[in-house]
């Protein structure tokens, strides 16, 4: 029998997870946009279906190339530009807006302050954005960048450029990656197996790990136990704040085995 004076044990396997976020700052977890994949919402949609069965709530900073531009009250009332899409998720169309915080150094860093005033309630900010102007706002390496690919040979070169870009201009050497596809192709792993290389070989970098989630699933389909252990995994390499903080003082491979996905109702592409 238990001792009735021990702590209660977990009830599930997120269970220790929800109580490590519970109370803390917000997660910054940076994706890198890539015009070239046709499923890039659907990606987003599953990382954000992840963190909502741990409790979390989910900011979405759509800030792609073909991402919806800011409303004009951006400017001065940023708070008002959130937009509720369920309980657990909250997106901010932000084309271009990263650019209209860089200082005189270059570093468009203050943006994280901004979005944290702007939503307080959000435990994790997914901010999608051009390598270009993630290496602007990001001032410290303690996060890990998520890569989007397909099978298409330019959104894979894309890809890769995206990862060289932020490990030669910020430094951030461990990647993690989603590829919008049929788990069952063979070509997912190849492709891993490519960028892992190369990031290895090249730039010095490591490819984490990986998943797929197919664009073409139902909107019901279930997240699998490796689209949350890559949703854990992003979740424990972004300590809460840091990257915030860092703003204000201006491992071997392991892929995964493939996902599904489940869906959510975002305004991105």
């Amino acid at each position: 029998m238990r001792d009735p004076y021990s702590p209660a044990m977990p009830q599930d396997q997120a269970d220790g997870l929800r109580r490590l976020f519970a109370g803390s700052r917000v997660r910054f977890i940076p994706v890198l946009s890539n015009p070239h994949v046709m499923g890039a919402g659907v990606l987003l949609e599953g990382l954000c279906a992840a963190f909502s069965e741990l409790g979390l709530h989910t900011l979405v900073v759509d800030a792609g190339e073909l991402s919806p531009a800011p409303s004009e009250l951006a400017a001065v009332d940023l708070a008002s530009c959130v937009e509720g899409l369920s309980p657990k998720v909250s997106y901010l169309a932000a084309r271009g807006l990263p650019l209209r915080y860089i200082n005189a150094n270059g570093s468009a860093a203050q943006f994280l302050e901004a979005i944290t005033d702007a939503a307080p309630f959000a435990d994790v900010v997914l901010l999608h954005a051009s390598a270009a102007e993630l290496s602007r706002v990001l001032a410290s390496r303690e996060v890990r960048p998520v890569l989007l690919a397909d099978t298409d040979t330019q959104s894979v070169t894309h890809a890769y450029a995206g990862m060289k870009w932020l490990s030669q201009r910020a430094g951030l050497m461990v990647y993690s990656m989603l590829l919008a596809c049929p788990p069952q192709l063979r070509l997912a792993e190849r492709i891993a197996q490519q960028i892992s290389s190369c990031a290895d070989g090249f730039l010095g970098a490591v490819l984490r790990d990986w998943a797929c989630m197919d664009p073409k699933q139902p909107a019901t389909a279930p997240l699998t136990a490796e689209m949350r252990h890559l949703a854990r995994e992003l979740l424990m390499a972004a300590p809460p704040g840091v990257a915030l903080e860092a703003s204000v003082n201006a491992s071997p491979l392991r892929p995964l085995v493939p996902t599904g996905r489940a869906r959510v109702a975002l305004a991105t592409n």
